[in-house]
C-alpha cells in the first residue's frame, strides 16, 4: 500500500486573477516555487491572499493566466488521479456509507479494489464505522472518511485546503497527528494551506510565508525539527514567534 514514488511540483512564474464585473482582481503575482518529492510544504498567509487559488492551480482545477505548473516535469493542464485534493468540508454523500464514500473514485473509474478500501479505512481508524452513514459520524470521523477517500488510490501528491479548520481544538490535534503519520507511512508529497502557525510547524518540512493579495512569497522557512514534534519544544516556539513577526503580527502578548 505504500506509495513508492512521491510527486514533485513546480510553480514557474505564476500570476493569476479574476474578472469581477467591470474590474480586474489580481490574486497571485509572479510566484515561483518548487516542492520536492516527499516534502510536506505548508502555505501561510493572510486571509484572501490567494493560498487556496494556488492549490486549485496545482490540482489543475484552474489554469494560470501567466506562467506554468509542472508535475514531475509534465505541464499541468487538468486534474489527474495522482494529484488529489482534500477540502475543508468533508463533502460526504449522505446516501452512501463510509465504505461507499471512500470507494467513490474507484466506482467512477470502474476499478474497485475492496482490499485497498478496507485497508485505508483501517488506516484512518474507522473500521467499526465502515458501514455507518455520514449523519452518524462526528466531525472528526467525517474528516477521517474524507482523508481515506483521498488516500485510497495512493495519490503521489495530496493537496490539503484547510482540512482541519472547522474541527474543535482537541479533534484538530488528533487529526494533525494522523495526517503526519499517514504522510510518513504512505510517503506522498503534501501541499497544505492553513491559517494556524502552530499547525504548520507541527506538520511541515518547509513553510512558505505569503504576502497579502496579490500574493507573492515573503519568505521560506525550513522546519528543522524531528518528525515527532512537541509543541513546547523551544525551537518550535522560537520559529512560531519568527513566523508571526514575518507576517506582521505583534508577539508581545
Amino acid at each position: 500500500m505504500v506509495n513508492s514514488k512521491a510527486l514533485g511540483l513546480e510553480f514557474r512564474d505564476i500570476s493569476h486573477g479574476y474578472t469581477l464585473r467591470d474590474r480586474d482582481l489580481p490574486v497571485i503575482d509572479d510566484v515561483s516555487l518548487r516542492v520536492e518529492p516527499g516534502e510536506f510544504v505548508v502555505l501561510l498567509g493572510p486571509s484572501g491572499c490567494g493560498k487556496s487559488t494556488l492549490l486549485r492551480l496545482a490540482a489543475g482545477l484552474e489554469l494560470p493566466r501567466d506562467g506554468h505548473i509542472y508535475a514531475d516535469g509534465h505541464l499541468v493542464t487538468a486534474p489527474a488521479p495522482d494529484r488529489v485534493v482534500m477540502f475543508q468540508d468533508p463533502t460526504l454523500f449522505p446516501w452512501r456509507s463510509v465504505r461507499k464514500n471512500v470507494a467513490l473514485g474507484q466506482d467512477i473509474s470502474g476499478k474497485r479494489d475492496p482490499a485497498a478500501i478496507n485497508e485505508t479505512i483501517r488506516l484512518v481508524g474507522l473500521e467499526e464505522f465502515a458501514d455507518a452513514w455520514p449523519h452518524q459520524l462526528s466531525g472528526g470521523m467525517a474528516q477521517r472518511a474524507a482523508l481515506a477517500r483521498a488516500l485510497v488510490n495512493k495519490p503521489r501528491l495530496l493537496i490539503l485546503d484547510e482540512p482541519l479548520g472547522k474541527l474543535d481544538s482537541l479533534t484538530r490535534l488528533t487529526m494533525q497527528t494522523e495526517i503526519a503519520r499517514l504522510w510518513r507511512e504512505r510517503a506522498f508529497t503534501a501541499l497544505m494551506v492553513t491559517h494556524d502557525v502552530e499547525e504548520a510547524l507541527v506538520l511541515a518540512t518547509r513553510i512558505i510565508v505569503l504576502s497579502a493579495r496579490p500574493t507573492h512569497i515573503l519568505s521560506e522557512i525550513t522546519v528543522d525539527l524531528p518528525e515527532h514534534r512537541h509543541r513546547d519544544d523551544p525551537h518550535l516556539v522560537n520559529l512560531r514567534r519568527d513566523i508571526l513577526v514575518r507576517m506582521g503580527h505583534d508577539t508581545n502578548w
